[in-house]
């Protein structure tokens, strides 16, 4: 099967929403769809044995009109090589874009990667801090606090921000910029809740849904497709919401879970031993079996392009929250939403993750840290918001969750783009 193009669909979902909005300019249209830059570059690094070995990375900044550019870094070896992650690098920050819009944060589409697995490969960690402060020195010049902010994504953490950090520090006259990336650890200018951002956030944008359908949470059955930060803790916070997750799944295999598990025993069992598969009581199935489940909320945590055609028409939950960037291929869409399955698209399910980026950001500049449950409510304003916002004019425009937000988000964009104008 030929791997799908991330940044073709992308553009078609921008174009889908210019339609919608009765935009037809094709230049302004280019405008939306296009990153501003796509920098390209060499990463070498003296290796462990004494050999150089060269990488490749990628940052992409898609939009600034509404402020800075800000994405992830991530370190990944898709299938498609190199040139596929340089696409779905400029997809992915173009989806950026509207994810901050969305959830009306004042900052645009950024992303960023090295074609690296440091999961499969043998790397060591001071190889792999030498990889990741060399690729801080060659984007150093676009970076910065208030130009782009990265942040941690695939395969890196709050270590990787902060060899980040003190890589652009050193090389700006040893200036403190905690603002210049964000997803630290707490002691070096990190935010609390960051680390079940994503997992909280998708939690509250199905809280949403179930409202605006009439599903009961307290006994709704939930299907996690991937087991890590975000999913683990979406399964956590809709368990404490009344739900019960039934069935889970990690890189190496999906299973059904007995009835009345809990999310911790499983988090336990997968600590001691590396994965989800061989649960007690559970039952080992395929991922389409695990996406084709009987649920009321399935929520695809994994990587891209996971939901196609086929699997729409098999599905059987009233609402798919996409934890996951881009888990659905756009044959899809209009499957699930003839079948009336509420989608909340990754642009809003998972921008959690965003908002709680932007706060750490905004504490960063302004040198005071909130409470955890300060910055959750923060949070929680934002995304809720934002969830309202797209229903409103999928109901308006009578389109699906994510044309709607697509909608929103180009409509804000567009708003800042016509009071900036042409320059130079």
């Amino acid at each position: 099967m030929a791997i799908s193009d991330p940044f073709a669909n992308s553009v078609k979902q921008v174009n889908d929403a210019c339609g919608i909005l009765g935009i037809k300019d094709k230049g302004l249209m280019e405008y939306l769809a296009i990153p501003n830059r796509v920098m390209r570059v060499k990463i070498p690094v003296r290796m462990d044995d004494g050999s150089i070995r060269v990488f490749i990375g990628f940052r992409s900044q898609h939009n600034n009109d509404r402020g800075p550019y800000k994405g992830g870094i991530r370190y990944f070896d898709p299938e498609g090589g190199v040139e596929y992650m340089e696409r779905e690098v400029m997809a992915l920050s173009s989806w950026m874009t509207w994810k901050c819009a969305i959830v009306d944060i004042p900052m645009g589409g950024g992303k960023g990667g090295i074609f690296v697995n440091p999961k499969t490969e043998k790397i060591s960690a001071g190889e792999l801090e030498r990889l990741t402060r060399g690729f801080a020195y060659q984007i150093s010049e676009i970076i910065g606090p208030q130009k782009d902010i990265p942040a941690p994504d695939v395969y890196t953490t709050g270590r990787e921000m902060t060899q980040i950090m003190d890589t652009y520090g050193k090389l700006h006259g040893n200036t403190y910029a905690p603002g210049v990336i964000t997803g630290k650890p707490i002691p070096m200018g990190g935010s609390l809740a960051r680390d079940v951002a994503t997992g909280l956030g998708t939690a509250y944008t199905v809280r949403e849904a179930a409202d605006e359908i009439g599903l009961e949470l307290k006994g709704a059955t939930v299907a996690l497709q991937g087991f890590g930060n975000a999913s683990t803790f979406s399964g956590v916070y809709l368990e404490e919401m009344g739900a019960e997750v039934v069935a889970v799944s990690d890189s190496k295999g999906d299973v059904l879970l007995p009835s009345g598990t809990k999310v911790a025993k499983v988090i336990k069992h997968k600590q001691k031993n590396g994965t989800v598969v061989g649960f007690p009581g559970s039952k080992k199935i395929t991922t389409e079996e695990l996406l084709t489940a009987e649920c009321d909320v399935l929520v695809p945590g994994a990587l891209e392009n996971q939901i196609t055609a086929q699997i729409a028409r098999n599905m059987k939950c009233q609402i798919v929250a996409e934890a996951a960037n881009g888990p659905t291929l756009p044959a899809a869409d209009p499957i699930i939403y003839r079948r009336k399955i509420m989608m909340i698209p990754g642009i809003l399910a998972n921008a959690g993750g965003v908002c709680i980026s932007y706060l750490e950001w905004v504490q960063n500049n302004m040198g005071y840290y909130w409470t955890f449950d300060e910055v959750a409510k923060k949070m929680e304003a934002q995304i809720t918001k934002g969830f309202r916002d797209g229903y409103h004019l999928s109901i308006k425009h009578k389109v699906d969750m994510r044309r709607a937000t697509m909608v929103l988000a180009v409509q804000r964009v567009v708003e800042a783009f016509e009071h900036k104008g042409i320059w130079p």
